[in-house]
């Protein structure tokens, strides 16, 4: 296996192959399906974590800055790219109390404004208990989510502490805290629901305080007034303008912590994905690529495009491959070095595309050359769908194939738009 990294990306990726005569090979592991010289003895089993053991883990003050990433360099064949694991943090959720102004009583005068005046008073006094209602409303689903977002990334810190250690393949605790995990975040995700419940509600309310100030202006045009029944129409207007501020204070509290929380949810979602692949493989990776692909607007590249895809004798011309994965033997570990290239390419160019390129050798008779390319596609859409579990969208994924003379081996190349 050969990967090669290209210089523009300041990226140090270094791959350890038999036939790499300038690394000493006494010092490093050989990158094979052999037995290391000298290792004996008889394996020693992992008992599990107390966090694996733990139904309901919770996150402490020091997991997520303890958790950081390791070198997977002895198992990818990456030297130098440390893997940090991913801290992410739920969005702060509002934090207002919203305390109705009250309603100032005032008797009766017993003329038509007056009577006008009580009504509107009544009414005014019916939306503000509806709104302490609404408000009690969105402190217990704020409660409730902090409790669903603590509990969610305790698991996921779990997991990902045990992936950092090392773990086995497929490891059933680790499957079940993930099956766990994504049964909170879908608490969170009902927790939304709730907010959209109360929002629209909350909506409903709005229009009525808009009704109730209109019609408390409209009060001062009625005839049969006294002085009276304009002062208590002023203090009524004063009250009911500052519920109006107060519904509209809610509603965009509402609004921003739904739009968060919604965003967060998806994010997550994505990372999930991600997790579970990095159990699957009993490695850890890190965030989904789905978050670093739309994380910032910039420009893409102006290299040429790729216009050699699908056809023979592929020329690169001056465009440096990101990763060369050579698959000389079964199950090559490439996926953690293949992370942490686009991982760190999409870090500094958000917006960036790859190019998927199915290299075969020219080697041997037709059919030789028809096997050869029908096995670097094989592999060509093992690293796609590698990157599409990473969570990079298949969109910015171009897949191709080419031949090449020089190649001793099916090969993948990675390129970057």
């Amino acid at each position: 296996m050969f990967f090669r990294i290209s210089r523009p990306i300041a990226l140090s990726v270094a791959i350890l192959t038999a036939g790499c005569s300038f690394v000493d090979e006494s010092l490093l592991p050989v990158l094979t399906g052999e037995e290391a010289a000298g290792a004996t003895g008889a394996p020693v089993p992992i008992q599990p974590s107390a966090a694996e053991q733990n139904p309901n883990p919770t996150l402490s003050s020091g997991t997520a800055t303890a958790a950081q990433g390791v070198a997977q360099g002895s198992a990818a064949g990456v030297a130098g790219a440390n893997t940090q694991l991913p801290v992410n943090q739920p969005p702060a959720l509002g934090s207002t109390n919203f305390v109705t102004p009250g309603v100032t009583p005032a008797p009766n005068t017993g003329t038509f404004v007056g009577q006008k005046v009580a009504v509107l008073r009544s009414e005014l006094g019916a939306l503000q208990q509806r709104l302490q209602t609404r408000n009690q409303q969105l402190q217990q689903i704020r409660t409730t989510t902090t409790g669903n977002s603590q509990a969610y990334h305790g698991t996921i810190a779990a997991i990902n502490t045990r992936l950092q250690v090392g773990t086995t393949p497929g490891n059933p605790i680790l499957i079940n805290q993930w099956n766990q995990a994504q049964l909170q975040l879908e608490r969170i995700g009902a927790d939304i629901s709730s907010m959209n419940s109360l929002a629209n509600a909350v909506a409903s309310d709005s229009s009525m305080s808009a009704y109730l100030l209109e019609s408390t202006r409209a009060a001062y045009g009625l005839s049969g007034a006294i002085e009276e029944d304009h002062r208590q129409l002023a203090i009524l207007e004063d009250e009911t303008n500052r519920t109006v501020v107060l519904v509209d204070r809610l509603l965009n509290e509402l609004s921003e912590d739904i739009s968060r929380q919604t965003a967060y949810v998806g994010n997550e979602r994505a990372n999930l994905t991600t997790l579970s692949h990095a159990i699957k493989n009993g490695e850890l990776l890190g965030a989904s690529l789905a978050n670093r692909a739309y994380s910032a607007p910039a420009p893409i590249a102006s290299s040429a495009p790729f216009s050699g895809a699908n056809t023979q004798n592929f020329q690169s011309g001056n465009r440096q491959p990101l990763v060369v994965i050579r698959f000389d033997r079964p199950d090559v570990p490439y996926e953690q070095a293949l992370y942490t290239a686009v991982n760190r390419t999409l870090q500094g160019r958000p917006q960036s595309v790859f190019d998927v390129v199915a290299v075969s050798p020219m080697q041997g008779g037709a059919a030789d050359v028809a096997l050869n390319q029908s096995k670097a596609t094989r592999n060509a859409q093992r690293v796609l769908r590698s990157l599409t579990d990473m969570g990079l969208p298949a969109s910015r994924v171009n897949l191709s194939a080419s031949s090449s003379g020089q190649a001793l081996t099916s090969e993948v190349h990675v390129y970057v738009r």
